[in-house]
């Protein structure tokens, strides 16, 4: 009983500590009104020599006013696919105390039509976000200079 008083080693944890970090006030960030307003906001936040190199998943984070809360690279894949972290998704989503997102990747080919896949995926994001009262407000495939919209296509 020589150890009483003392905190044993596996009750030693790590702190996890949730924290955001703006830079830019609330009424200066940019409003996300349209399709096309969010692909001209992705065009500008992604690097150009890789977007007809590799595929990207990124989401766009926003506020209950659809201000912008920030842009998050999710995954980085190969040249036809790109693995998305259903996890990292809403954990980034989360950290940020989002209320909506735009989820959005690219097609390095330049045919922007969405793929099985990306329905499928699409779908189960749309429904993870219901769970967790995070809207999914569009997918969006993009490339250099087109793009297509789950949401204006009516495919949310």
């Amino acid at each position: 009983m020589e150890n009483q008083g003392k905190t044993s080693d596996w009750m030693e944890v790590a702190e996890v500590k949730i924290s955001y970090q703006p830079k830019v006030k609330a009424c200066e960030r940019p409003k996300v009104v349209s399709s096309r307003a969010a692909f001209e906001l992705l065009k500008n936040n992604w690097d150009p020599n890789t977007l007809e190199f590799v595929e990207s998943f990124k989401i766009i984070l926003l506020n209950r006013a659809n201000r912008v809360l920030g842009v998050s690279q999710i995954g980085i894949g190969g040249t036809s696919s790109v693995v998305v972290d259903q996890k990292l998704v809403f954990i980034t989503a989360l950290k940020a105390n989002a209320c909506a997102m735009i989820l959005a990747h690219n097609h390095p080919s330049g045919d922007v039509f969405p793929s099985e896949q990306d329905r499928r995926i699409t779908k189960r994001l749309v429904e993870m976000g219901r769970i967790l009262d995070i809207s999914v407000l569009d997918h969006m495939i993009i490339s250099p200079d087109n793009y297509f919209s789950f949401a204006d296509e009516g495919e949310l």
